[in-house]
């Protein structure tokens, strides 16, 4: 029998239902979890200065945050990644030339490249963004992640165009035009197997839930990957099993389905 030691969970579509409330069923599944000893870490594209609250309320203390640059374990660093200086005046030359917003993500703050723009305002109140300041050059060596709004499907390829890097496509209603920049390097599965070999946990004992496309690495890589009921209809090729949907007790009842939770 598989000795699981160790859970994974996205935020947005997973924990966080569409009116940003956890059901009840979520708030059980990881207490139990952490009641058999699993480490349980909460793993997003979001920055971790923005989700304190959402890990006090689950009492976790372990993140993976900005899509895999950086993972902290019970306070330390595990993973430090930040992108290339060069590649984020690429993407503001784009962005200007394209009229394109960027959400750009350090470890303290949100930097955006037009903080007047209404779908920009739009992001950051959905997103709970609220440590932003206008993105300055001087902070180009800093930057964990970017988001990409207001963009066409067709000039998706632009931000693309460069090694190592693709765009995934925020899985959340009325937001379907922000992209997350992911690198093949630098992911949430990447992140993972750091941590997994850092504890010594083999990846077959690991677990992760997800919705969205920047999940499909962190699927992937562990032994037992589930996409949510409400996930993109891409990320299903990607998991070995699918669960119910977050507003159906989606973790609960994949938890459920490797007898992790008895009724």
């Amino acid at each position: 029998m598989t000795n699981f030691q160790a859970l994974f969970l996205d935020i947005d579509g997973t924990i966080l239902q569409p009116d940003d409330t956890m059901q009840d069923s979520t708030k059980t599944a990881v207490k139990l979890m952490k009641e058999k000893g699993l480490e349980v870490f909460l793993a997003t594209g979001r920055p971790l200065h923005e989700i304190a609250d959402i890990g006090e309320t689950l009492k976790i203390n372990s993140f993976i945050g900005y899509n895999g640059a950086l993972a902290i374990y019970n306070g330390q660093n595990i993973v430090k990644s930040p992108m290339s200086p060069e590649l984020v005046d690429l993407y503001i030359k784009i962005a200007v030339e394209k009229g394109n917003e960027l959400i750009l993500y350090t470890s303290s703050h949100n930097l955006l490249s037009n903080p007047d723009n209404e779908v920009t305002k739009q992001f950051c109140k959905k997103f709970h963004l609220r440590s932003n300041k206008q993105y300055t050059e001087d902070q180009r060596a800093n930057i964990l992640g970017i988001t990409v709004t207001n963009l066409k499907e067709e000039d998706i390829h632009l931000y693309e165009n460069f090694p190592d890097i693709h765009l995934s496509q925020v899985n959340i209603e009325g937001f379907r035009h922000s992209y997350d920049v992911i690198s093949d390097k630098v992911n949430k599965g990447m992140a993972i197997g750091t941590i997994l070999s850092r504890l010594n946990i083999d990846t077959k004992d690991a677990i992760a839930f997800g919705d969205g496309m920047n999940d499909k690495e962190m699927l992937s890589v562990v032994g037992e990957g589930f996409a949510m009921g409400n996930a993109h209809e891409n990320l299903f090729a990607y998991a070995k099993h699918r669960t119910t949907s977050v507003t159906d007790s989606g973790i609960y009842n994949g938890l459920k389905m490797l007898g992790l939770i008895e009724e």
